[in-house]
């Protein structure tokens, strides 16, 4: 399962879904872990009855149905469908509308949802998601996708405090196509925790937002540095910029 569980962590988004099929039959006595561990790239449904996109994850699916965030309904209709709380589904709708004034700001665009169930010994599970596509045209073909997980459990309140434990996966993928220089894709997935005791005074929805503000600053740089960082650098030395070719040693 470890093993498992580190081939998954490498493979790129693209070709997650393929990877644990495959596991998944190879190793069916795991297969519980494997689809609660495993983050697979977002997918995206339309709410008919208030024309919005939401996002389908594991979070919000019940058998083969999948839960709006908008209508609280599930599509294909699932007449025994869990349903959160009516505490937790008016919590669920202030943190959909709350995100998406989030989502704009920050992507400029792009779907989000959030999901919040209940667990045991009176705290609760929210999930938080955003896909952002991108497509754009500067000398070359540029398509790119941001996914966004971020689950926090928040334990009871005690003496005015809750703590927060939050789990955080990105999931990146860039193309470009240039006639010159060729296909170049870059992808590849980030996962973070973070865990805080928060006094409950605000809310606990200002708290979930300020961690995952946090998280996502923190999860850009890595991303920056481990990824685009070290490709410039490879780029630069198997291409050095023609003002590198062109110095000259100093004199000895």
């Amino acid at each position: 399962m470890e093993a498992a569980m580190d081939l998954m962590r490498r493979m790129p988004p693209g070709s997650t879904e393929t990877a644990l099929n495959a596991l998944l039959s190879l190793l069916p006595d795991h297969s519980l872990d494997l689809l609660s561990q495993v983050d697979l790239p977002l997918q995206v449904c339309m709410d008919k009855e208030n024309n919005k996109e939401y996002i389908l994850c594991e979070y919000n699916r019940d058998a083969d149905s999948y839960r709006s965030p908008w209508s609280n309904i599930y599509e294909p209709p699932l007449e025994d469908g869990t349903v959160p709380s009516e505490e937790m589904r008016n919590l669920e709708v202030e943190a959909n509308e709350v995100f998406s004034v989030y989502r704009d700001q920050y992507y400029e665009g792009g779907i989000s949802s959030v999901y919040i169930w209940e667990d045991e010994d009176e705290s609760f599970i929210a999930c938080f998601l955003i896909k952002k596509d991108g497509q754009g045209k500067r000398g070359y073909m540029q398509i790119g996708s941001w996914d966004a997980i971020h689950v926090i459990q928040v334990g009871p309140e005690e003496e005015g405090a809750a703590h927060y434990c939050l789990n955080s996966t990105v999931m990146l993928s860039l193309t470009t196509d240039n006639k010159q220089s060729g296909t170049f894709n870059l992808s590849g997935s980030i996962r973070r925790q973070m865990s805080m005791t928060l006094a409950v005074a605000d809310g606990h929805l200002v708290n979930m937002g300020k961690m995952i503000e946090e998280m996502e600053g923190k999860l850009r740089n890595s991303l920056d540095q481990v990824y685009f960082g070290k490709t410039r650098e490879m780029v630069c030395t198997l291409r050095p910029p023609p003002e590198v070719l062109n110095m000259r040693l100093p004199d000895s």
